[in-house]
């Protein structure tokens, strides 16, 4: 595919995907979200595919929704807002949930509203010391989408997320590792390298077991104790029938590093 609003290459096994609207601060439209889709049906169908860095051109990750594009126009009618939460982000959000292999975004600046969002959908949130996470909605009347409403309360709990939902006030990234929103904040000038080895290590590791883990957690808070036990079981049947499993049994007794083909 000719992308003309994203950067899409793949290398060693990881996939890098880089928003690039750099002179609207990676703003989503609706060319941008098609392209999306594209590259993440790629990820799932390469099998060669190990793990997805999302990122963004610029000096911003991501400020959210681009209200000048022409489903935001207000004309005689208002827009029909959760059209575009209906058409675009929910297909996004669950597209990166349900990917096959594990997500990291790197955020090397601001991410804001959708932006946020995306960044939090991933498995992993690496951010730059200068970035932060802003959830601006509530300043033009509007709520949380793209999952910031599901995010926010499960990562720092319900009285964090009411504030920055409803005051909108622009989170530091120290602090939001700090308040357990991310995984890990670095130096702005070692955050590409940090990533590019971090990527490199989930690319040899046993991907399916990356993925199941991210699926049992997400389901945990809707599970009973019974219930959970008993997907850990399932999940632990299948991946102790896989070659992955043992290739990693093998690996320790041999007392080698092992070679994961993600299966």
């Amino acid at each position: 595919m000719n992308y003309q609003n994203i950067l899409f290459d793949v290398d060693n096994g990881v996939a890098r995907l880089t928003l690039n609207r750099p002179d609207k601060l990676n703003s989503f439209n609706g060319a941008m979200h098609g392209e999306l889709r594209a590259a993440l049906d790629t990820v799932q169908n390469d099998k060669s595919i190990r793990v997805l860095v999302i990122s963004g051109a610029g000096r911003a990750f991501c400020a959210g929704q681009d209200l000048a594009d022409p489903a935001m126009a207000m004309g005689p009618m208002q827009p029909d807002i959760g059209n575009v939460v209906e058409q675009h982000y929910k297909p996004l959000i669950l597209g990166l949930q349900n990917l096959r292999v594990p997500t990291v975004a790197m955020v090397n600046g601001i991410a804001a509203g959708a932006g946020a969002s995306l960044a939090l959908a991933c498995d992993l949130v690496i951010a730059a010391k200068s970035a932060s996470f802003l959830q601006a909605f509530s300043k033009i009347g509007l709520i949380p989408d793209t999952g910031g409403t599901w995010f926010l309360p499960q990562r720092v709990g319900m009285a964090r997320a009411m504030g920055l939902a409803l005051l909108a006030d622009k989170l530091p990234a120290e602090k939001a590792a700090e308040w357990g929103l991310i995984w890990q904040v670095v130096d702005d000038g070692e955050l590409q390298a940090h990533v590019d080895k971090l990527a490199a290590q989930l690319a040899t590791m046993p991907t399916k077991a990356l993925v199941r883990t991210r699926q049992a957690m997400h389901a945990a808070p809707n599970h009973t104790l019974e219930q959970q036990l008993s997907m850990e079981g399932g999940f632990m049947r299948e991946l102790g029938w896989s070659p992955d499993f043992a290739e990693g049994s093998a690996a320790f007794m041999e007392k080698r590093a092992p070679k994961f083909t993600g299966n």
